[in-house]
């Protein structure tokens, strides 16, 4: 087996675009240093905070978010993408490192997920990023599309009497004194029912707007909480449409009344109630809704398959809150690669 040089590198790595590596225009079309203030405000230490000068240079703040980038497009845990990235040369390219290069190991990528976590981070760069996405004119059209999906987080084996505490925002009997075993007690997620099927976590609620199919405005909450009740926060005033598509849970008259008096036009699906099925008609109407409000199950399916989005396996909400807008983030980002990729062939 001969060595390997810097040309033979070189070669694999054309092989490897010549293949399509998704990551490669990633990497050209987003633009990355945009992030690279908001994110260096939360992780730098200021000089004058800094104990030493000596140790080794902390590692770039963009290149770093860039590892929670592919960690989560490819569902990775930390210690998997520390491997990862050592032994993919795609990765290595997309994060600018080479072979000579130090490796974040898992340990460093977990610290800097939580820093980003504790500043609550996420969202600031959701929103500036959709404002990337306006500028490059991709605007939302069309109307928008609400709705909500579970993320799921392991179960907690509490007593009654420890739920009962953690219901009512108290530390459970007996765990005051033991730091360790009371940090690996979720008191956010919660208990919701669906299809008859018993639930516990976290949702993630989105609207997206129909003409891009781009996650728009989210908002995380606990599981117990009714889709409804985050419609408000979820919508998009930009949009150049008024019209809203939703499923049936949204309807109430309360909530026909309200979208009515702030202009949008309802398109919620209707649903019939004892005793008074829907008609024919209703059906129908539901149907053609149906139509464009698949839309939004299009990308609870993208998250799900491929970004592990059914599950958190995190502690509180805070953690959920960070894996849940890197989803959306994410998603939009892959997004806009197929968007371009479309207007290109067109």
């Amino acid at each position: 087996m001969g060595q390997l040089g810097f040309y033979d590198l070189d070669k694999r790595l054309k092989a490897i675009s010549a293949k399509g590596d998704p990551l490669e225009a990633l990497k050209a079309l987003i633009s990355f240093e945009s992030f690279r203030a908001d994110i260096e405000a939360v992780v730098r230490l200021a000089p004058e905070a800094r104990k030493s000068k000596a140790g080794r240079k902390p590692f770039d703040a963009v290149m770093m978010f860039k590892v929670l980038v592919l960690q989560t497009l490819y569902n990775l845990a930390d210690e998997q993408v520390e491997y990862q990235i050592r032994d993919r040369l795609s990765f290595m390219r997309f994060l600018g490192l080479g072979l000579e290069d130090v490796v974040p190991d898992a340990t460093t990528v977990w610290l800097f997920r939580e820093a980003l976590t504790k500043a609550n981070l996420i969202k600031a760069l959701f929103e500036r990023f959709d404002g990337h996405l306006n500028a490059k004119g991709y605007i939302a059209r069309g109307g928008q599309i609400v709705d909500a999906t579970i993320v799921s987080a392991p179960r907690q084996h509490n007593t009654r009497a420890e739920n009962e505490a953690i219901k009512a925002g108290r530390t459970p009997e007996g765990l005051e004194d033991k730091p360790a075993k009371n940090a690996q007690k979720d008191k956010d997620a919660r208990w919701t029912k669906k299809n008859g099927k018993s639930y516990y976590g976290y949702k993630n609620h989105i609207g997206i707007d129909r003409k891009h199919k781009l996650i728009r405005r989210y908002a995380e909450t606990d599981a117990s909480v009714h889709d409804s009740q985050k419609l408000d926060e979820v919508l998009d005033k930009a949009n150049t449409s008024n019209e809203v598509w939703a499923d049936s849970a949204y309807r109430s008259v309360e909530t026909e009344a309200r979208l009515k008096a702030k202009g949008y036009r309802s398109r919620i699906h209707r649903r019939g109630a004892r005793n008074h099925p829907l008609s024919d008609r209703q059906q129908a109407a539901n149907t053609t809704r149906s139509r464009v409000r698949a839309r939004v199950e299009h990308i609870f399916g993208d998250q799900h398959n491929a970004m592990g989005g059914k599950f958190v396996r995190t502690i509180g909400m805070a953690r959920a809150r960070a894996k849940i807008g890197l989803m959306n983030l994410v998603y939009n980002m892959r997004r806009l690669v197929q968007l371009e990729r479309m207007a290109a062939s067109a």
